[in-house]
């Protein structure tokens, strides 16, 4: 083989994307969900004390999901959408929607990165509050973003129904 042979036959090898878990999801991977592909587009990081936790913003044509993920005493990932639900400060200890009771279990105030769509959120703060129903299968997220509350409605999931596709390093 001559100098054009070693020239063109040379493999350009791109480092392989690094797996992702639902604690290290980066804008531009795609996530798929009950057999939808979703891209994300945003993600917000939570840090309360210690504390740590990741919203991520997953679109897939016109819909908008949060995936949510933390890691207390165990892997936490759950499914939220936005909601209509009028609430006001001081957050209530018990909320009723969809005529189903939910009750606080914990509020605080977070401080937040943003990356993506959620850029314009870097170095701010918000106040939270997250109720449960009385089983525990379905949940109420809300989250002061200046005079706005945002209320979200999820359900906690398996990350193995999670399937992640690493759109780079």
């Amino acid at each position: 083989m001559g100098l054009f042979g070693n020239l063109f036959s040379k493999k350009q090898t791109k480092p392989a994307p690094k797996e992702r878990t639902v604690l290290s999801i980066q804008i531009g991977d795609i996530v798929t969900y009950d057999l939808r592909d979703y891209e994300v587009v945003g993600k917000i990081t939570y840090r309360d004390g210690g504390y740590e936790w990741f919203g991520y913003q997953l679109l897939e044509g016109h819909d908008t999901i949060w995936l949510s993920a933390e890691m207390d005493d165990e892997l936490e990932v759950g499914m939220y959408k936005k909601i209509q639900l009028p609430v006001s400060k001081p957050y209530p200890k018990e909320l009723v929607y969809d005529n189903k009771r939910y009750y606080l279990e914990e509020r605080g105030t977070a401080r937040v990165v943003g990356e993506g769509r959620s850029a314009n959120l870097r170095g701010t703060e918000t106040d939270y509050a997250d109720y449960s129903d009385e089983d525990e299968e379905h949940f109420l997220s809300l989250e002061s973003w200046g005079t706005e509350i945002e209320v979200s409605y999820g359900y906690p999931i398996e990350s193995y129904e999670l399937k992640i596709l690493a759109g780079s390093e």
